[in-house]
């Protein structure tokens, strides 16, 4: 690990311990300035509550449900939402029958299908999963749609000339060439699947994360409150970072681009030597006259470099 990345880590793990110093100082001292901090558990309170709660086998029981009922719904949303996105955008038939029902459900936030999915499903188990399920589908849906349609369609031209016919297409150009944008509509469905899970289970569930913070707030339990919005918080934070890690893992083929100091990105593939650099002889009209494209590069490198310069 280089000294670089000991240094992000340093300042991440800074931040962290700065916001619970201030939020230890503000409760503490029950600051009320126009925020009421007075009314807040402390983070000892909290501290202290959440070492209660891992000693007991009721946050272990959420947490499993929360977690089942994250995996069932996120998985069909992802399957179905890619699939779907891909016969849209590669199908006007498609679009065409699926296009207006999808736009008009498409606005209805997930939380606003509770009674819907407490007509339709005979347990609240169920309906908890469809309700997720709705959250993550539409933004894997649309992202996937957006990704198909800007694929350049030279790829799939060189496809068809080599001989390779609609699965070829699909395995070799489509899905590949869409991944980055999957997993960008991925990373946005599973926070927004947290949100709905958590609101699902505080009206309609009897286990579960959300369920146990819901009741905690009906008994004036804060510091409890605090406990299960700190274990969202992980939570979400965990599975966004898997999502994330996996998308770069499937997508290693693409081109990567490093933070340098400044305000300008780095290629992570460097530049041709300029011993390679073969120059270029162009006619200029007229006369006789030529002119190589060397000299020009090596004009356009100086006024970049002086450029530079003055940025820096």
């Amino acid at each position: 690990m280089t000294r670089h990345v000991l240094r992000r880590y340093a300042l991440r793990l800074v931040s962290l311990v700065t916001a619970l110093g201030l939020w230890q100082l503000l409760t503490g001292l029950d600051v009320d300035i126009w925020l009421r901090f007075s009314q807040f558990p402390t983070v000892t309170d909290v501290a202290h509550a959440f070492a209660g709660r891992l000693t007991g086998s009721d946050y272990w029981i959420d947490l499993t449900d929360s977690l089942t009922r994250i995996l069932a719904g996120f998985l069909l949303a992802a399957v179905l939402g890619v699939a779907v996105g891909v016969l849209v955008a590669r199908s006007r038939l498609a679009e065409d029958l699926l296009g207006p029902v999808l736009e008009v459900v498409r606005p209805i936030p997930a939380i606003a299908l509770v009674p819907v999915a407490i007509l339709l499903f005979p347990s609240n188990e169920q309906g908890i999963v469809f309700i997720t399920f709705t959250a993550a589908f539409f933004p894997v849906l649309v992202s996937t749609r957006h990704a198909v349609r800007a694929l350049t369609p030279v790829w799939e031209e060189a496809v068809r000339t080599m001989g390779g016919g609609r699965w070829r297409i699909l395995g070799s150009v489509v899905l590949p060439g869409a991944l980055p944008g999957i997993f960008g509509g991925l990373s946005v469905g599973i926070g927004v699947f947290w949100i709905c899970v958590i609101s699902a289970e505080m009206i309609s569930g009897q286990y579960g994360v959300g369920y146990r913070t819901w009741q905690d707030y009906t008994v004036v339990d804060y510091p409890g409150v605090f406990v299960g919005m700190v274990t969202i918080g992980v939570l979400g934070w965990v599975t966004s970072t898997a999502v994330e890690l996996l998308g770069r893992r499937l997508t290693r083929w693409l081109p990567r681009t490093s933070y340098v100091p400044g305000g300008r990105s780095r290629s992570a593939v460097p530049p041709a030597p300029a011993s390679a650099r073969v120059p270029v002889v162009v006619k200029a009209e007229g006369d006789s006259q030529y002119q190589s494209d060397a000299q020009q590069q090596g004009s356009g490198e100086t006024e970049q470099e002086a450029r530079d310069e003055h940025l820096v």
